[in-house]
């Protein structure tokens, strides 16, 4: 997996920008053809355009008007005297939309000393000049009396940029969905070996916190069946004590796993009832005292909040206590310093356990409360458990409706706040 998931990124990455240049010649060339059509649309429409005007004039050739138009110019009809400014726009306007052509224009009409006959407001002489003006003949074989249509598309660019937005909004659309696919697609796989590390470590742990009592229970139960303490009453309870301690120990290991399976389906149930919370504390403080002597540990116990009557089940709020403890002796280094200090703050009873042990960094303060979860601990190589204990206490304190905070510095130690209202 470890040489595998590089692969996989490199592959990725290779992947989307060769991606991203596929697009980018995709659009560079569909802009090119947009611009060809755009052209060829242009000049059909011009097209279109002169033979509406000269069908127009050819349909007023005749009756009254044509011998008007004869004998005031001889077979030459001037555009003006069969449009006005307003038909001729309307005829252009009507043409370009056909084509989806919606840029404004301008257009006029000079005669064949390039004068203006007709134009719109806004035409100006240096349009003529211009490259995006048009041109086209209104009038054929007739250099004496002829007529050209100029018509000056204003602001070209902006409906190629309009075509070219559309198409990069859709291109990174697109582009953003794979992205997103393929950050999701590591950030799984990513979990994934998280989780499959993990889980290899809970296995590992498992077999070690069995491995022991099991051994010491075949080993008690074989020195049982040897002659010379089959007839010793002392012996026999000795080994039997043994037993029965290991088999509390691994039903403890097994209850703990249960536990963490009962929180996660929400089903655990509790027992409510008022209680002191000095009063739990005292009596935990107690029962640890001889473990703490044990490990030479500095141990104190101070209890100034004045209010501690709590909502609470009795065995649950005792056990994340417990677990609290039994996590800053896993992790206190050499010469421990382990305390259980009360206050009270706005209508709260805050209960501090600290230590000075390896503490954590913010990264796994992220993750402390992840089920099967545990921090890396360097050298220390003496920390058994599942990384199931704070996992408990968590959902126990959200069970409680209380809050559970923690303060930590590597190598320096840690501080886990409990939060809960007191009953008044």
């Amino acid at each position: 997996m470890k040489r595998t998931l590089p692969v996989i990124i490199t592959l990725i990455v290779l992947s989307l920008l060769g991606l991203i240049f596929l697009q980018v010649q995709w659009i560079k060339g569909a802009m090119k053809l947009k611009r060809e059509q755009y052209e060829n649309d242009i000049y059909l429409s011009i097209g279109n355009i002169r033979d509406s005007i000269v069908k127009r004039k050819n349909r007023e050739t005749f009756g009254f008007y044509l011998n008007f138009q004869t004998q005031t110019f001889g077979n030459f009809i001037p555009t003006y005297t069969v449009l006005s400014n307003y038909q001729l726009k309307a005829i252009i306007r009507d043409e370009f939309r056909k084509r989806n052509i919606k840029q404004p224009f301008e257009f006029c009409i000079t005669n064949e000393a390039f004068q203006p006959t007709m134009f719109s407001s806004g035409y100006k002489l240096e349009y003529r000049d211009a490259e995006n003006n048009y041109k086209t003949g209104l009038t054929e074989g007739n250099f004496l009396n002829s007529e050209t249509l100029n018509i000056y598309i204003v602001e070209p660019e902006n409906y190629f940029q309009s075509h070219l937005a559309t198409l990069l909004l859709f291109a990174g659309l697109f582009t953003t969905v794979i992205i997103t696919a393929f950050v999701l697609t590591i950030r799984t796989m990513l979990s994934q070996k998280k989780l499959s590390e993990i889980k290899s470590d809970f296995i590992n742990n498992m077999t070690h916190e069995f491995k022991t009592p099991i051994a010491t229970i075949q080993l008690a139960s074989e020195a049982l069946n040897n002659q010379k303490v089959i007839g010793n009453q002392d012996q026999i309870r000795y080994y039997s004590g043994i037993i029965q301690e290991e088999n509390r120990r691994m039903n403890m290991q097994v209850e703990k796993i249960l536990q963490a399976a009962e929180l996660e389906k929400d089903e655990i149930k509790m027992q409510w009832k008022q209680l002191h919370v000095h009063d739990i504390i005292r009596k935990i403080a107690e029962n640890t005292r001889l473990q703490m002597q044990e490990i030479q540990a500095d141990f104190s116990v101070d209890l100034q909040a004045r209010a501690d009557l709590i909502e609470a089940d009795e065995v649950h709020f005792t056990n994340i206590i417990i677990n609290l403890l039994d996590n800053a002796v896993k992790y206190s280094k050499e010469n421990p310093v382990i305390a259980i200090r009360t206050r009270n703050q706005e209508g709260k009873i805050q209960i501090m356990v600290s230590d000075n042990g390896i503490g954590m960094d913010r990264d796994t303060q992220q993750h402390i409360y992840e089920k099967f979860y545990r921090a890396h601990t360097g050298n220390l190589h003496n920390v058994k458990g599942f990384g199931l204990g704070l996992t408990y206490v968590k959902n126990i304190v959200d069970a409680h409706r209380g809050r559970i905070e923690v303060q930590s510095d590597l190598g320096k130690g840690s501080t886990f706040t409990l939060s809960f209202r007191t009953v008044s």
